[in-house]
């Protein structure tokens, strides 16, 4: 395996980056586990805590560009053992915090380390490997953040719950430890922009943009469902609480299935993956709407959903690599940010639908403008750059034959 996928320190490299990956989704979202802890502990109102997780999701969105720009030119290694020895710090702060507000400031702090975290893992992962399985790869690596919230999460609630919300945040940052060491030892020095994924393989702006309008609309519509997916299948499905966290969990196995299904995939049918799951997931929220008063239609809309959304985002770490216009990290940080812009604006959109058509509308409106992310999508051959656009277009990466010199 290790001659056909990649050499043995490439492999422990990745399995690395694919744990800071796991370490830093759970991390973003474990105060919503331990919220009544928390609140509790610190004297403060389940609502702020919430805060927690919202202002850590704003500060990506605002700085994810502005500090990529900044350290692009630093090497790569170097540059994710600095954002992970401030996620070590930052997060025993967090533990160790005594009142709300310092636990607030230090969670900002690991947000920042995280918004530029996302611009550079997917090059850096890629650049381990030759380009004919950097699809596999990053589908590993992004594995990482479907199995933080199919086990990551969980673990570290439960962990909270038998002891205190304090020590699974210190667990977080004696993992976060270890992997910082084994990055400083594996991962390669190279100089930033000279990697084999520092740029695109074939750079082409128009589908780049149309992949990041694609994303921004896609992902808003899977998170004005998901959000709300608890209180959907209670009121609507009829599910008692206690067989919502069963049903999340099928639905994070999926994700997980798709994120793999995607790798074997993307190398070769890239446009076709991306299609085909955004058509998937209009069809998995249609469904859900429609039949979503039936148990059975609602366990297979929301396995669909977890499994589409899960897998795009395995297939836009691949695909920006290839469309790149400029730097690769700088795109990275774009997508990054769409995809978070997507998951604040979906979580909005469900928040205003909820006291007038209510929480099955929530469906609805995710598989209308999933539809709508549908049509760019396939609309992206015809906003290309390029000069010419040929059959080839159906897959990735183009052709050398089919590239602009």
């Amino acid at each position: 395996m290790q001659e056909r996928f990649g050499s043995k320190s490439a492999i422990v490299a990745l399995t690395a980056l694919t744990l800071a990956v796991f370490i830093y989704v759970t991390t973003e979202s474990l105060p919503i586990g331990l919220l009544p802890q928390i609140a509790q502990d610190l004297g403060t109102s389940p609502s702020a805590v919430g805060l927690l997780v919202t202002g850590y999701g704003l500060i990506i969105v605002l700085v994810s560009l502005p500090l990529t720009r900044l350290t692009r030119r630093l090497p790569r290694r170097r540059l994710l053992c600095v954002l992970l020895g401030i996620f070590v710090v930052a997060t025993c702060l967090s533990a160790l915090a005594g009142n709300y507000w310092l636990l607030m400031g230090a969670r900002m702090v690991t947000a920042l380390s995280q918004a530029l975290f996302w611009a550079i893992v997917t090059p850096a992962a890629a650049g381990l490997f030759r380009a004919e399985v950097r699809g596999r790869a990053l589908s590993i690596l992004y594995a990482g953040a479907s199995s933080a919230a199919l086990t990551g999460i969980p673990a570290g609630t439960w962990l909270g719950q038998q002891t205190n919300w304090r020590v699974a945040f210190l667990a977080l940052s004696g993992l976060a430890l270890l992997v910082l060491a084994t990055i400083a030892a594996v991962l390669p020095d190279a100089p930033a922009g000279q990697g084999a994924a520092d740029r695109g393989s074939a750079p082409d702006r128009g589908r780049y943009l149309s992949i990041v309008a694609t994303t921004a609309v896609a992902v808003t519509g899977a998170f004005a469902a998901f959000t709300y997916i608890s209180p959907f299948l209670s009121d609507v499905s009829g599910f008692t609480e206690s067989s919502i966290g069963p049903l999340l969990l099928a639905r994070g196995i999926a994700g997980l299935a798709g994120v793999f299904v995607v790798g074997y995939l993307v190398d070769r049918h890239g446009w076709i993956t991306m299609t085909g799951l955004i058509g998937l997931q209009t069809l998995a929220l249609a469904g859900q709407y429609a039949f979503g008063a039936s148990p059975a239609g609602a366990v297979i809309a929301i396995s669909l959903s977890g499994f589409t959304l899960a897998g795009l985002t395995a297939v836009l770490g691949s695909r920006v690599l290839v469309y790149a216009p400029g730097e690769s990290v700088m795109a990275s940080a774009a997508t990054s940010t769409a995809f978070n812009v997507g998951i604040t604006a979906g979580a909005f959109l469900g928040s205003v639908l909820l006291p007038g058509p209510g929480v099955r509308s929530t469906a609805l409106a995710g598989a209308l403008l999933s539809l709508v992310a549908f049509a760019i999508v396939l609309a992206e051959p015809v906003v290309s750059s390029r000069r010419k656009i040929t059959p080839a277009t159906t897959g990735d990466p183009l052709p050398e034959s089919a590239r602009v010199r």
